[in-house]
């Protein structure tokens, strides 16, 4: 299996590219260029979100050691992230209420980065074979492909709860 193919790399790829977008951001000179990173940077996150929900946790739940609580746990961080993304889109780019959203959406993204890193997919690992591995790479890469900007893709929280009961 090469490791592109593997869902599990796939979502480090994103991850790494999420840390280079804030610091990015915390370069940003004015207005024009904190929106242009914000945007794109916002839009990855929710995407990335509904891959993994579409993807990652369905199986995570089901055969993780603590798969029911790791993925309960990530829904609620991403509702968070989509929640902040929500807040800064009702503010002027650059405003202090806008700085503070981008932070909460900062704060929280490096908070699941670091549980999904350290928890969530290396329980995944443990219990996914390198086929399923590749198998979800090769879905998360033709999701993307389908969802390009985030076509018809909802962007709205989940029930933590229900997201589990509902496949478990």
């Amino acid at each position: 299996m090469s490791t592109v193919d593997d869902i599990t790399a796939l979502i480090l790829d994103d991850h790494a590219a999420f840390r280079r977008g804030f610091a990015r951001l915390d370069d940003a000179r004015d207005e024009q260029e904190m929106l242009a990173i914000w945007d794109a940077l916002a839009l990855h996150l929710d995407i990335h979100a509904e891959a993994e929900e579409a993807i990652l946790y369905p199986h995570l739940v089901k055969h993780g050691d603590d798969g029911e609580d790791e993925t309960a746990d990530a829904i609620g961080d991403h509702n968070k992230i989509r929640d902040a993304i929500a807040e800064a889109k009702l503010h002027p780019v650059g405003s202090d209420q806008w700085w503070a959203a981008v932070g909460t959406a900062r704060r929280e993204n490096s908070e699941h980065l670091a549980e999904e890193e350290d928890e969530a997919l290396p329980d995944f690992r443990r219990h996914a074979s390198t086929d399923l591995r590749a198998e979800l790479g090769r879905r998360w890469l033709t999701f993307y492909g389908e969802h390009k900007n985030g076509r018809n893709l909802p962007f709205r929280d989940k029930d933590p709860q229900q997201y589990v009961a509902d496949h478990r």
